[in-house]
């Protein structure tokens, strides 16, 4: 999701293309589904600072979870696994610069 893949000429130092990768799927337990869908809707609400994302921005929480219909208590429920997400993405994006 935050990992922006080979560059075209990397690939073609290997004699490929895109068109040569497959598309990666994975499996999302049903257990953080609700916090996925969470971190995928906030995907624009990321808070910057002079290095780069610092963090999501918390106080669009509680909006982004209305819109998807998810109660208060299933917002606080999903807010750690929110928050390993979180985490895990911006070490991705911190290992790209």
């Amino acid at each position: 999701m935050y990992e922006p893949g080979p560059s075209d000429e990397h690939l073609a130092a290997f004699g490929m293309t895109r068109a040569d990768i497959p598309d990666e799927t994975f499996e999302v337990l049903p257990d953080v589904w609700p916090a996925f869908l969470t971190f995928n809707a906030m995907s624009t609400q990321w808070r910057v600072g002079m290095g780069g994302a610092v963090g999501l921005d918390y106080g669009a929480i509680s909006a982004v979870t209305a819109f998807l219909g998810l109660s208060k208590k299933q917002t606080a429920r999903l807010f750690p696994d929110l928050r390993v997400l979180e985490a895990e993405a911006l070490l991705v994006m911190s290992e790209s610069k």
